[in-house]
């Protein structure tokens, strides 16, 4: 099991992921904003961070480098999900050092799959 917090401002997509996570014993956190991220990450070390880049006004790589140059996201294994039509997306956010960056679609079959792997270390 792990510490999951989603970074997501769209509530329907995140609640599919927290039921599909939550069903695999996963504890799942959604949450809207940079701030809100920050802040579960006060509280706790998460597991995985999974972060919604489909949402131009959510900035998720911006907001996760942030994180990370602020020393937040150490040793946190970073998952994201992109519009399978921007592409160019993927090849961002893995510049900036994501670990793994599927497409919605995938993710929406493969949450469970997908975190337990990074979780995992594999």
């Amino acid at each position: 099991m792990a510490r999951v917090l989603v970074l997501t401002a769209d509530l329907l997509f995140g609640s599919k992921l927290q039921g599909m996570l939550s069903a695999a014993d996963h504890e799942v956190e959604l949450l809207a904003d940079e701030d809100l991220l920050r802040g579960a990450l006060l509280r706790e070390p998460a597991g995985v961070v999974i972060a919604d880049l489909t949402s131009e006004e959510l900035k998720a790589v911006q907001a996760v480098r942030e994180l990370r140059e602020e020393g937040f996201l150490e040793a946190v294994p970073l998952l994201a999900y992109y519009s399978h039509v921007e592409p160019a997306v993927r090849e961002l956010a893995l510049a900036d050092g994501f670990d793994l960056v599927v497409p919605r679609s995938r993710m929406a079959r493969e949450a469970a799959q997908l975190v337990a792997q990074l979780a995992a270390g594999a």
